[in-house]
């Protein structure tokens, strides 16, 4: 790329910090273009050890600066919308849009593995990353939306690596290739107060499988209609996971086996009782990793015992401590209504509900017809859902709605509603930007506050 030409990176966020020592190292000119002070900004390029050569506007008004600007190529951060009156009026102007995850796949020498989805990514990349690694033979890379960046570390990867990205909606918006070995989960919906609407939210998760030529391979759900009506013009070759059917060629469920059969015919890799993960989406995460495993070449003894030992990532389904007789577990990822029902489906046990939280557009009737036939007693109701919670659990159920002013207030009244032998979920089925930066933060506080409970009261220790 032509030094002349004036690069903007909008948004000094996790994903996008990388790109300024990178793109400088092209020899590229770079523009930094953020909501925060300039003098904020400027500090955290010092840190970075960049002092000087990077233009930067920050402010309000910072999307102003961009349009007016001579940028030829802009990488958005990930978790903007990706439209809007100057972003629009750039696109008209030739301005192309990109992002971190693009660079990353074209400066790649390995051929990387993505996998994406409503729900479960994470759990899954986890499930790969580590069976590759205890297969030994190659280098493993894990990143993307779990950790860090790559980018960073393309030096240390060859060809001979196996690099696999958790990638979400938003890393996939923009870019304009997709990974050799691509994995899509499931597609419920999900960001639609970042996307135009739910259409546009599929089609950035079906980027992971848009560039995809022969040579390539996708893990898919079998069956499953959302998924199905994004393959009319994929390409690469199709190998899938299911709960409920045997198959020719993938990992299915059969007479409480997880199995796989490919080209040298069928093998059980593990006993569904032997896993420790929780919950029947669980066990179909552990389905789509043996896929994956087995397509990229890898060991699936190796992934037999990772399934056999793993017991989750923090905040899905974490069980944090018990008090007086109570479990109190923390699904804090659950961020939309179908996270939280395959929460309540993995728990038998009476539970006292813990929901709401941001509002991203989502649709809760699904889950109130959902809380109507599950082992919900107490639902504890807070944030800026919190009338479209009460309002749902009220019309489809006599499940009993404790209204809380804030977080603490909601573990504590929760605890309080709650009896020996339940368990004290929260699984909010809503972002936390109303209350706290992210969900782990989110998690991380109903851990601190589970843990100054009082043993005999289930009150607050004095």
């Amino acid at each position: 790329m032509a030094s002349s030409e004036l690069i903007g990176i909008v948004g000094l966020g996790v994903n996008n910090r990388p790109l300024v020592p990178f793109l400088l190292g092209e020899g590229s000119e770079v523009a930094v273009f953020d909501r925060r002070p300039k003098e904020a900004i400027e500090a955290e390029l010092a840190e970075m050890g960049i002092a000087s050569g990077v233009a930067v506007y920050g402010g309000a008004d910072y999307l102003t600066a961009l349009e007016r600007s001579a940028v030829t190529t802009v990488y958005l951060t990930p978790g903007m919308k990706k439209f809007g009156a100057e972003l629009d009026r750039l696109s008209q102007r030739g301005v192309r849009f990109t992002c971190e995850t693009d660079l990353f796949m074209t400066h790649c020498p390995a051929p990387v593995i993505g996998i994406t989805g409503s729900a479960g990514k994470t759990t899954t990349t986890t499930l790969v990353g580590e069976s590759l690694r205890r297969d030994g033979r190659r280098p493993v890379f894990v990143g993307g939306n779990i950790g860090q960046p790559l980018l960073p570390r393309l030096a240390e990867i060859d060809q001979d690596s196996w690099v696999v990205l958790e990638l979400s909606s938003f890393q996939l918006d923009l870019v304009r290739q997709s990974p050799h070995g691509a994995a899509l989960l499931n597609i419920r919906p999900n960001h639609l107060d970042v996307h135009r609407d739910y259409r546009d939210y599929k089609n950035a998760k079906a980027n992971i499988l848009r560039y995809q030529s022969k040579e390539d391979w996708a893990v898919l759900p079998h069956g499953d209609a959302e998924v199905l009506d994004l393959l009319e013009d994929h390409e690469g070759r199709r190998v899938f996971f299911s709960m409920n059917h045997e198959i020719a060629h993938g990992a299915y469920l059969l007479d409480g086996q997880l199995w796989w059969r490919g080209g040298k015919g069928g093998r059980p890799v593990v006993a569904r009782t032997q896993l420790k993960l929780l919950g029947e989406h669980n066990v179909s995460n552990a389905l789509a990793a043996i896929a994956i495993v087995a397509s990229a070449g890898g060991d699936l003894r190796a992934v037999g015992d990772v399934l056999e030992t793993f017991a989750g990532v923090p905040h899905r389904l974490e069980f944090v401590r018990e008090v007086g007789g109570v479990s109190y577990i923390n699904d804090s990822i659950a961020t939309a209504p179908d996270r939280t029902m395959a929460a309540l489906n993995a728990i038998r046990s009476p539970i006292v509900l813990i929901l709401g939280g941001y509002d991203k557009k989502l649709d809760y009737d699904t889950l109130g017809e959902a809380l109507r036939g599950s082992t919900v007693r107490a639902v504890v109701a807070l944030g800026d859902i919190q009338d479209a919670i009460v309002e749902v659990v009220k019309r489809h159920t006599d499940i009993e709605v404790i209204r809380a002013d804030g977080f603490d207030h909601a573990v504590l009244a929760a605890s309080q509603a709650a009896r020996p032998g339940d368990v004290v979920l929260l699984s909010p089925a809503a972002a936390s930007y109303d209350m706290f930066t992210n969900f782990e933060a989110r998690g991380q506080r109903f851990r601190e506050m589970v843990g100054i409970l009082n043993h005999s009261t289930s009150g607050l220790a004095e």
